[in-house]
């Protein structure tokens, strides 16, 4: 069985197989810090599980609206926090995490790979788009994920 781990301290996500880790990632955690306030933009801790996959067979870099993919001819919103390429969708299972789904709390890719590696979300965990696309394929629906401080 595998399993996601987010480390924030260490901006890393780690996949662990039968408690061997088999791939690890950097990422961007929230620049707000941590905390699971509604409209906080913070990154939550505890446990989670991949509640849905959104994404599959998009191309590289395909930026999402209210998870939906845009359309080529369509333009991106004016947002810095755009979720580009795969949607991880996180659920929490803990009483302190519960409203995590609702927060549309994801694991994506993100257009600001230079900061993959620092504190610079808007409270999801962002991934190069390469590596989502990787996680993605790796991981089903249902993947336990941990994120701890």
């Amino acid at each position: 069985m595998k399993s996601i781990h987010v480390s924030i301290r260490d901006q890393q996500l780690t996949v662990v197989e039968d408690e061997k880790p088999i791939r690890t990632y950097p990422v961007s955690t929230s620049r707000f810090g941590i905390g699971t306030e509604e409209g906080s933009f913070k990154t939550p801790t505890g446990r989670f599980r991949v509640a849905e996959k959104i994404g599959s067979d998009m191309a590289n870099g395909t930026v999402f609206v209210g998870r939906v993919p845009l359309q080529p001819d369509e333009a991106p919103p004016p947002t810095e926090d755009q979720v580009t390429s795969r949607i991880l969708w996180l659920e929490g299972l803990d009483e302190q995490n519960a409203n995590t789904r609702d927060r549309y709390v994801y694991i994506h890719g993100t257009k600001h790979e230079d900061k993959v590696g620092t504190a610079a979300s808007h409270g999801c965990v962002r991934m190069r788009n390469e590596d989502v696309i990787e996680l993605f394929e790796i991981v089903d629906e249902g993947t336990p994920v941990v994120i701890e401080a």
